[in-house]
């Protein structure tokens, strides 16, 4: 993939938190297709750039929905003008200070160039329940608190400053 490629798609998922830490519902959907489609925390499956903001848009307005903090681990084409990205994310939630561990989540984003520009078409988040590893869960809050040397970055999103960012894997 090439770096400019890269760096876009790795704004583009940077803007899609970002839009979630600032409850913006308007700006969420905009980074996605016309067809994009979302699966969320809890499941649900939301298709189309209208239904993504219609969907989020209350839930911004009646929730105080907590802040993202995420490591990417991977961003890769999957063909030309397609590409994937996969990260952790933890959540602080409004009022605290730390990572609820109960929200930690793997997240895979599909990105498509369109027109020159990149636009997501599927976000799925993930639960990192570890159902029976407790350690597993607790490993990844400590690195999405402090950081492990070996993502590309580590990220806090909206109106907090970033988290200091970390040396890109060896390939």
């Amino acid at each position: 993939m090439h770096p400019e490629d890269e760096a876009q798609v790795i704004a583009l998922y940077h803007a899609i938190l970002d839009a979630w830490d600032c409850r913006s519902a308007k700006d969420f959907a905009a980074c996605f297709s016309d067809r994009g489609s979302i699966v969320g925390f809890d499941g649900s499956q939301v298709d189309g750039l209208r239904e993504i903001a219609g969907h989020l848009a209350p839930i911004f307005a009646d929730h105080p929905t907590p802040a993202y903090v995420s490591k990417i681990r991977e961003v890769r084409a999957l063909a030309t003008g397609a590409a994937m990205l996969r990260a952790v994310v933890g959540m602080v939630p409004a009022g605290h200070t730390d990572i609820n561990a109960a929200l930690n989540s793997i997240q895979t984003l599909i990105a498509t160039k369109q027109a020159g520009s990149w636009q997501a078409e599927m976000l799925q988040t993930t639960p990192a329940a570890f159902h029976g590893r407790p350690e597993a869960v607790e490993e990844l809050t400590a690195e999405l608190r402090g950081g492990t040397a070996g993502v590309v970055m580590t990220r806090r999103h909206g109106s907090r400053p970033p988290l200091r960012p970390q040396p890109r894997a060896p390939s």
